[in-house]
């Protein structure tokens, strides 16, 4: 199944080139007081909610997908986790580019050295929300990855257990300003983290290894690749980081970019592809 957010937090099935409203789903989710969990109800519940939506499906129209606002599949995600240089052409292109590097050696160790890093949940949007770029003094690439959604609590999986708390899988993009600062800082800028444009459902996608993925910005493809270059794949991504610390459902996985990144700029339209998954258009402006 292929679910959506869209308009004003409206949950849709995707179907073809149609969405069917099936906001009345939600209804088997529990009604929650404060405290809030911190983790996203939905995911955690997305067997239920599934079920749901086939009962309520067949009765609702198809709305073409044309014009709608696509928002963050993943409303409440207690963290975004990145996967640095997790390509070998990546890392081979970060180490011989000053302006990637900034003599920084964090920045040109291999992933088992460098280690995850954190986004700002606040920097996450939706294809039809679009990039805000700050710091226009400075270069800010594009960068697709591969994103994972985890559906159930994990901590200390192994990674031949990893693919069973996986929910599901979307196209991210990992918006950076370069410059020395660590990671954290200058990926968590408020709409560097674009999410979409749905999520396909993790039994849909048996090997997320072996996905077609390339990205172009105003016609011209910029990355062009496929996930089996991944240095550490989706299981050991999970292991990696659900080592360090607790996964809750709704956390998103970011996996890592292929070499060809590069600048955007306002104005610039940003198309998104990754195999089995589809297709986002992502427009760009100054904030």
């Amino acid at each position: 199944m292929r679910f959506c957010r869209f308009g004003d937090d409206r949950l849709g099935l995707v179907e073809g080139e149609g969405i069917k409203d099936v906001t009345a789903a939600l209804d088997v989710l529990p009604m929650y007081r404060y405290p809030f969990p911190a983790y996203d109800v939905l995911i955690e519940n997305l067997e239920k909610v599934s079920e749901r939506v086939r009962q309520v499906a067949s009765d609702q129209p198809s709305i073409s997908l044309g014009g709608l606002k696509l928002l963050s599949p993943v409303a409440n995600p207690s963290k975004v986790i990145g996967a640095p240089v997790n390509y070998q052409k990546h890392l081979n292109e970060v180490r011989s580019d000053a302006q990637l590097h900034h003599d920084n050696q964090a920045h040109t160790a291999v992933i088992q050295k460098t280690g995850l890093f954190l986004k700002a949940c606040s920097s996450l949007v939706g294809p039809g929300e679009g990039i805000e770029l700050r710091k226009l003094d400075r270069r800010n690439d594009h960068e697709i990855e591969l994103a994972v959604v985890i559906v159930k609590r994990a901590n200390n999986v192994p990674a031949s257990e990893a693919l069973n708390y996986v929910a599901g899988y979307a196209i991210g993009l990992d918006i950076t300003i370069r410059g020395p600062e660590e990671r954290s800082l200058r990926k968590s800028a408020d709409s560097y983290t674009v999410l979409g444009p749905w999520m396909v459902t993790a039994d849909e996608i048996s090997n997320p290894g072996q996905l077609d993925l390339r990205i172009s910005v105003n016609g011209e493809i910029r990355q062009n690749s496929n996930t089996r270059y991944m240095i550490l794949g989706v299981p050991e991504l999970i292991e990696f980081a659900s080592a360090f610390y607790t996964l809750n459902p709704g956390d998103v996985i970011i996996t890592g970019t292929p070499e060809g990144v590069s600048p955007i700029q306002p104005g610039d339209t940003i198309l998104a592809t990754i195999e089995k998954i589809g297709t986002m258009e992502v427009k760009v402006r100054a904030a």
